[in-house]
């Protein structure tokens, strides 16, 4: 068992923790963990049976600690991550990676250089039915691919109050990506490759907080081009499909595909629920026990925090910018 300690246990942090602590499977367990208003964690960190230290150096310094999952600040990951590679200790850390290329390349090297394993919570990658999607472009279904429309939208910042760390634009920039639509962006890369250029608007109609409504249009390094929106005061909801010269797909919901091919003939499949956190946690364990590697390599890590921080820019100008 990889004993873990959970960074931020508010209600994600909770959520990965509930995922594994006392299940059959995953190959860890949270012994400790911290967060910032330890009163509110108490009566759950004792029912989890987790050790509660004041800080994260605390944390670190915990000898039956050899892994942390970070659920914290967006802002602070980077820091985060370095310190835990230098104390020897693997790293689960929650989308977005960082907020910058240059702190995740950092992040990526301090990991590399101290030997642990350092692995991002992107956790469609998980679902069944998009290691199908996967298959049909890899298998020529589709043809050549021309086009890929995303969208992931809930009603998240309804909740959100000034002084909370979600409702702060440093932590949200362009406002529903850093907790959703970054999920889709990394899902775009997974299944389609990595991106050239990006136009994007991003606005608060609505919202008192952050930007509700998002929306990217953007070139692939392959000349697929996508269009993609993410919604922060809406519905949930979860789209993704690629559109090729012989076929399309398309992802409704976590469970459900869709294709038609060129000729007309298409099919509808359903897929069965998948505990992705669990999922991914596993992945993370038998990662660090030395069997597969986690499923998400560290420059694709990378290129997805490199897309965010591009999107920054050209939302700030309402121009077209090259990815790095």
């Amino acid at each position: 068992m990889l004993n873990t300690a959970i960074i931020g246990m508010g209600n994600w942090g909770r959520t990965l923790v509930n995922s594994v602590q006392g299940k059959n499977g995953a190959g860890l367990r949270f012994v400790a963990g911290t967060t910032g208003t330890l009163d509110k964690a108490r009566d759950y960190a004792a029912e989890k049976g987790i050790r509660l230290h004041a800080t994260y150096e605390e944390v670190l310094a915990d000898r039956e600690v050899q892994a942390v999952a970070l659920a914290s600040p967006h802002g602070i990951h980077a820091e985060q991550v370095i310190a835990a590679a230098a104390a020897g200790k693997h790293v689960f850390v929650e989308k977005p990676f960082t907020l910058s290329k240059a702190s995740a390349e950092a992040a990526v090297e301090a990991c590399r250089k101290a030997g642990v394993v350092l692995a991002l919570g992107h956790n469609r990658r998980f679902l069944p039915a998009v290691a199908e999607m996967k298959k049909l472009l890899a298998d020529g279904a589709l043809g050549t691919l021309l086009h890929v429309e995303g969208q992931f939208s809930g009603p998240g910042a309804f909740a959100y109050k000034e002084g909370m760390w979600r409702a702060d634009r440093a932590e949200s920039p362009l406002g529903g990506m850093g907790g959703m639509g970054i999920h889709m962006v990394d899902m775009i890369i997974n299944l389609a490759g990595r991106f050239r250029d990006v136009r994007v608007l991003s606005h608060a109609k609505v919202s008192t907080t952050i930007d509700d409504t998002t929306a990217m249009m953007a070139t692939l390094e392959n000349g697929a081009t996508v269009t993609f929106a993410t919604l922060a005061l809406a519905p949930r909801y979860w789209r993704v499909a690629l559109f090729g010269t012989d076929g399309l797909v398309e992802q409704r919901g976590h469970e459900q595909l869709f294709f038609r091919a060129r000729d007309g003939q298409e099919w509808t499949r359903d897929f069965p629920v998948t505990d992705i956190e669990h999922a991914e946690l596993e992945a993370f364990a038998a990662a660090v026990a030395g069997g597969p590697a986690y499923p998400l390599p560290l420059d694709e890590a990378v290129h997805g925090v490199s897309v965010f921080e591009t999107m920054i820019f050209a939302a700030a100008s309402g121009s077209a910018y090259a990815v790095a």
